[in-house]
């Protein structure tokens, strides 16, 4: 119990890191003259943080009361956590890129800590964190349907704006459409890779169910048996 009220309470630390950051970003974006509401949320990394947001905060309320973790609530983190650690990658691969191309990309706290501390931070939890169960191979479908379904929006809503959140979705900064179809490969090799790695990981016992195991199964030196307790029979 112990335990996973540590995680439990992690994760309040983390939805609230989250949401901190999630206001910064938005109050920094307003001294930007193409900034606007409907910009801020068009942002894959913002509507993924969101979401994490939400399913952080339902994950630790279950963790705080020693729950196992139910089949949706797997499936939701798992789903969730491929986007924000994708839009991390994909992230630093913009700056790196800009550098190339001689556009100058200001990172705040705010986007480093969305971008790059939270998805590190989750993912140990995910490696971790007691609870967890088996998360479905349909995820990695979920992840991409997200992922292409915004990209199509993005693409319908650039022109009427007049701007789009990232260079490799802007055909005014694409040399061709063979650079836009490039980039669009990567992404959802990146997206369903990384989605197939956190689904693998989620077969595997968290690692602090299994140093319990240890502790609990380790001889006592007073010459007794064993504890015969074992960890209940979970879903898998």
């Amino acid at each position: 119990m112990k335990v996973r009220a540590t995680f439990g309470a992690l994760r309040l630390l983390m939805a609230a890191a989250c949401l901190m950051a999630l206001v910064s970003r938005f109050l920094w974006g307003l001294g930007s003259a193409t900034f606007t509401p409907g910009n801020f949320f068009a942002y894959l990394t913002i509507q993924s943080s969101i979401l994490f947001l939400v399913v952080t905060l339902g994950a630790a309320v279950v963790a705080l009361r020693g729950q196992d973790d139910a089949a949706w609530l797997d499936l939701a983190r798992v789903t969730v956590l491929s986007l924000t650690v994708s839009c991390g990658i994909i992230f630093a691969l913009i700056i790196e890129q800009s550098g190339e191309r001689g556009f100058r990309i200001d990172v705040p706290w705010s986007d480093v800590v969305l971008h790059f501390v939270l998805p590190a931070v989750a993912v140990l939890d995910w490696i971790i964190g007691p609870g967890r169960g088996t998360s479905p191979w349909r995820s990695i479908a979920i992840v991409l349907v997200f992922m292409i379904g915004w990209g199509l929006v993005t693409l319908a809503r650039g022109p009427i704006v007049g701007w789009y959140p990232y260079f490799f979705l802007d055909p005014a900064q694409l040399a061709n459409a063979g650079q836009f179809f490039f980039f669009a490969s990567i992404a959802v090799v990146l997206f369903g890779g990384i989605s197939a790695a956190l689904v693998a990981v989620s077969r595997t016992t968290p690692l602090a169910e299994r140093w319990a195991e240890r502790s609990v199964l380790r001889p006592v030196r007073t010459g007794r048996a064993p504890s015969a307790r074992l960890r209940p029979a979970r879903r898998r």
